[in-house]
């Protein structure tokens, strides 16, 4: 589990078959072989230390969902390792599970900011929610717009100066996760007959703005 609160931009060192090296700094400290780390939001296992590199192999599955198989040597990549008990969650709780990639549609400063907006598949449509999380590449973002299937986040200056935001352009594949809370309600919802909708949700206080 993950808090979608990127540690460092590292940088691929090599790529041979299905598995990455990466340069890191911060996120090699204390790793251990078998442990999680978030690469653009990916969760992938740690096979080699060899510092200040670590190595990670990449399943087929991980390729088709994600836009980690677009990856090429000296890409910077957001980093983050796994959540500790009793730390922090600066952003919310993210797994490292990519539901499917996104196209970035435009960058637009607005003030000290830049907002960023998303084209998503139809399929994760339906869980865009105007102020409830998504992550995009492993950062965790707050939805500020939705439109159709397209929705506008606000960076601060921080974020884009130190996760690969900054350097995506209109055009860029990125990796999207969707607020696994929203997962359960849908799925608690269809399975168990609940009556449990969105509406009261929203009457209960846990959404801000219902989408259909």
């Amino acid at each position: 589990m993950f808090t979608g609160i990127v540690e460092e931009l590292g940088v691929v060192r090599d790529i041979a078959g299905t598995t990455l090296r990466i340069a890191g700094q911060k996120v090699v400290e204390g790793l251990r072989l078998g442990d999680s780390v978030a690469v653009n939001g990916v969760c992938l296992t740690v096979i080699d230390i060899s510092m200040p590199h670590f190595a990670v192999e990449v399943m087929p599955e991980t390729l088709h969902r994600s836009s980690l198989g677009n990856i090429v040597r000296g890409d910077r990549v957001n980093l983050e390792r796994s959540l500790a008990l009793g730390g922090r969650i600066g952003g919310h709780l993210v797994q490292g599970h990519v539901d499917a990639t996104g196209m970035v549609v435009s960058l637009i400063p607005e003030g000290n900011a830049m907002l960023l907006k998303v084209n998503v598949p139809q399929e994760i449509a339906r869980y865009l929610v105007e102020k409830a999380f998504i992550a995009v590449d492993g950062i965790s973002l707050t939805i500020a717009r939705c439109e159709g299937s397209a929705f506008t986040s606000s960076i601060v200056g921080f974020t884009l100066h130190n996760t690969t935001i900054g350097l995506r352009k209109p055009g860029h594949s990125v990796n999207l996760e969707v607020d696994v809370v929203a997962r359960y309600i849908e799925h608690f919802n269809r399975s168990k007959g609940s009556g449990l909708t969105m509406e009261l949700l929203l009457e209960q206080g846990f959404c801000a703005t219902v989408r259909e």
